[in-house]
């Protein structure tokens, strides 16, 4: 299967459901990586693959002239009405993390929550960043961990609707070696793993949330007949209780990522 293929499935794979309502529910990791990345007010910021905004709006809050874009239209349009409910000045646009409509070191700092991860040519994508990020710039990014709560979904996933053959999976951003591999060799990497607590009323729960809301899992459970999507809808449960911390009948998931920050060479 051809890269421009896997990528129309992905964007209406994403456009499905509703991930809006899922992504406003950890703001806490755009926020905290607009602290790594250390950003100051009146720099340009953009935000791929920004969703319903969680990062672009994290930036705006601090001042910085932000720009976010994203594949899906409806989640543009969620994204403009969080800022309008905010009074927060962002420019949202339509785009595409493999081909960015901006010149040569447009940006001060490029972000990307768990976003940017998932698309398919994760070379191109890189380059992307680092071609519009300027020199002495910085690229923040929260990318989930191999291990993480949500690598094992998509194995769970995978195990009914396999992924395409040839595309790598997006959890291996979660892996600062990974990212060396994409990045190169001239830039400065630091890239700690860090987690939040996920809090759901229980595994069930969350297990009918994804499958309403998240985009891979909706699509996935509407490809499958119904004792297919049902099996996988119970090891939706079994996976999330794995990663659940909590001592009663709630559910606390643990949630690991990478916080990365990569430093464009000023000589760039």
């Amino acid at each position: 299967m051809d890269l421009a293929t896997v990528k129309q499935r992905q964007q209406s794979a994403w456009a499905s459901g509703d991930y809006a309502a899922v992504g406003a529910r950890f703001p806490i990791t755009a926020e905290l990586l607009c602290e790594a990345v250390d950003l100051r007010a009146g720099e340009r910021v953009l935000d791929v693959a920004c969703g319903n905004g969680n990062a672009a709006l994290a930036a705006a809050r601090r001042f910085c002239q932000v720009t976010g874009i994203d594949y899906v239209p409806t989640l543009l349009d969620r994204a403009r009405l969080r800022a309008a409910a905010e009074g927060l000045e962002v420019t949202f646009q339509e785009a595409d993390a493999e081909a960015l409509p901006f010149p040569d070191g447009s940006f001060d700092a490029v972000l990307s929550t768990c976003g940017a991860m998932f698309a398919p040519d994760q070379e191109q994508t890189a380059r992307e960043l680092l071609r519009v990020c300027r020199p002495g710039g910085r690229i923040g990014m929260v990318n989930w961990t191999p291990d993480s709560y949500v690598g094992a979904l998509f194995r769970a996933i995978g195990g009914h609707v396999p992924p395409p053959p040839g595309v790598r999976p997006p959890v291996q951003w979660g892996s600062e070696e990974r990212l060396r591999e994409l990045f190169g060799p001239d830039v400065t990497i630091t890239a700690p793993r860090r987690s939040f607590l996920w809090r759901f009323p229980s595994a069930e729960h969350h297990a009918d949330f994804f499958a309403t809301f998240y985009g891979p899992t909706n699509k996935a459970l509407a490809t499958l007949s119904a004792d297919r999507a049902a099996t996988l809808r119970t090891e939706m449960v079994e996976t999330v209780k794995r990663f659940d911390v909590s001592d009663d009948s709630t559910l606390v998931l643990r949630m690991d990522y990478l916080e990365a920050v990569i430093g464009k060479p000023a000589s760039a």
